[in-house]
Order: structure tokens, then sequence, then C-alpha cells
């Protein structure tokens, strides 16, 4: 069988919308690439049933309505060639090596068998959902939970936009006893309970397809988690105030680096102070403190 692989300059801008973009055209799988030697990019990957001239089009397209929204134009074109199965496979799979994050996680693909014995794995298929732990969005709050977690034992997290289920995963194998995952895109919940049932920690992880807005009548959680955008923080600041409990963590990360002063800037008046700030990749993830409930 052959595939399609579609090439697709991004900036840090776009590449959230291009993936969503990707996926909703039938991609098979959609990989983030970027090295010295090359700029930014998704590699997206499609049976050749389809139109290899209409996907072309249409991404060219939505391109252009990025642009003229005024998001910033990605060097490069957009280019599809053919890829034979065996091809398509590799690439897929050379994207997600396994990593070593933080002090404790070994974060790995189903498919790989190279193990960390010092370490704690968390076993993670790379699909729909955001969270693979290469993203440095999601590396900063991996090693922000990591230092967290492994300074105290924590009975409660709750994980808003769960996505994958990485951080939720990643408590439990830390150490925390249950957490709430919740998340408003059907295909986050179905992956993120696949990835939970593949590290055997299903059974400990409540999975919601709901908002932190209809969490009502619940104890304020020690620890909570959330990889969304700035927008996204900026609008759930209450809800975040309202959900953590006095003295508890907040771990929030999907913010570009000259956005985390916004995020910051929402959160202080709601009781919240900085306590430490990780930066990969021009990404921020933030560790707070809820200095009152």
């Amino acid at each position: 069988m052959a595939f399609w692989q579609l090439t697709v300059p991004i900036s840090a801008d776009t590449s959230e919308g291009l993936t969503n973009f990707l996926w909703e055209q039938g991609a098979l799988g959609v990989v983030e690439e970027e090295s010295p030697a090359l700029p930014p990019r998704l590699r997206a990957f499609f049976p050749d049933t389809a139109s290899s001239t209409a996907l072309v089009r249409s991404t060219k397209r939505y391109v252009a309505d990025l642009r003229a929204l005024g998001f910033p134009e990605a060097a490069g074109e957009v280019e599809i060639a053919p890829l034979l199965e065996e091809a398509w496979a590799s690439a897929w799979q050379q994207s997600f090596p396994p990593r070593a994050v933080g002090r404790h996680l070994w974060i790995t693909p189903p498919w790989e068998t190279a193990s960390a014995p010092d370490r704690v794995s968390v076993v993670i298929e790379p699909g729909r959902a955001f969270g693979t732990g290469h993203h440095g969005s999601t590396e900063g709050c991996l090693a922000l939970l990591d230092a967290v977690v492994g300074a105290r034992p924590l009975a409660r997290a709750l994980d808003i936009g769960i996505g994958t289920g990485i951080l939720a995963i990643a408590a439990i194998k830390l150490g925390v006893e249950r957490v709430v995952g919740l998340d408003v895109d059907p295909d986050a919940i179905a992956a993120s309970r696949a990835n939970a049932a593949r590290n055997g920690c299903e059974a400990r992880i409540e999975f919601h397809l709901d908002g932190p807005e209809t969490l009502r009548d619940v104890s304020p959680f020690p620890l909570l988690l959330a990889n969304l955008l700035t927008h996204t923080h900026v609008a759930l600041a209450r809800h975040y105030a309202r959900l953590a409990a006095r003295g508890g963590a907040l771990i929030l990360g999907g913010i570009l680096e000259p956005e985390d002063g916004k995020v910051i800037a929402a959160l202080e008046p709601n009781g919240m102070r900085l306590r430490e700030r990780v930066v990969i990749e021009g990404w921020s993830s933030l560790l707070l403190e809820a200095a009152g409930a």
C-alpha cells in the first residue's frame, strides 16, 4: 500500500491550527518537525486513495486564510510526494523516540523496546489528541510534575484538557492516587482512556467529556494540570482558583514564552503565586501555588 506525505511549513502561531486542519482532512498521522538544518514543518500522511491535488489545494487555501488573518507566513512551500507503507511506518515511528524527562520519567511509544530501569515508564500512543512528551510545552509540564509529585505524595489531581492522558498517567505513575480528567474532545477522551489502559492505571483515572465549569460541589484539588493555550488559561482563571486547594499546585503549559505574562497577570488576582517557570523551545510551563481557596 502507498501513502501520500504532505509537507507544510509552520510557525509557532500556526502549528496547532494546521495540525487540526490536517486531521480533519483525514490524515493518518501528523508529525511536527524542527531542526537546525530545516525550518519548522508538519509532515502529514494520507492514504493513496486521497486526491493529492485536492489536498495541496485545500491546504494552500487554509494557509492563505491564516495569512489573511494576520498570522505570520512560514518559509517554504506546501509539497506532496508518494511514500510506500514501510517508509511511512518508519517515518512515523522515528518521530517519536523514547526520551527521559525530569528526574524520574521515561516517555515511550508502545512499539519501542528500549527501557530505562531507573525511571518510571509512561507509554503513549501518538494519535489525534495532543501530548506525546516531544513538544516543549508537554515536556515542561512533565518536568514540573515530576518535581512536585516527587516532593510530596498527593491523593488527588485534576487534569483539564487531558489530551492523550500523558500528564494524568505520569501523575499516577509518580504517586498521585487518583486523577479526574476532563476534555471537550471525544477523540481525546478515547485516546487518554486507551493510553491509561496501556499503562495499567485506567481504574485510577476518571474520564469526563466536560469542561471545568461543570465541576460543582467537589472538594478542591491539591494539584491542577492544564496544558492548554494562553487565551484558554486566561478564560479559566476563576475556575482554577475555585478548584485549587489552599496551598495546592497548578501546572500550566501550552503558553508561548512572550505570552506567559498574560497568564500570570490573570491568575495573580485569583490568588495564584508563580513559583517556577520552565521554557523549552519557546514554550513556557508555569508552576503556581494557590494562596487561597
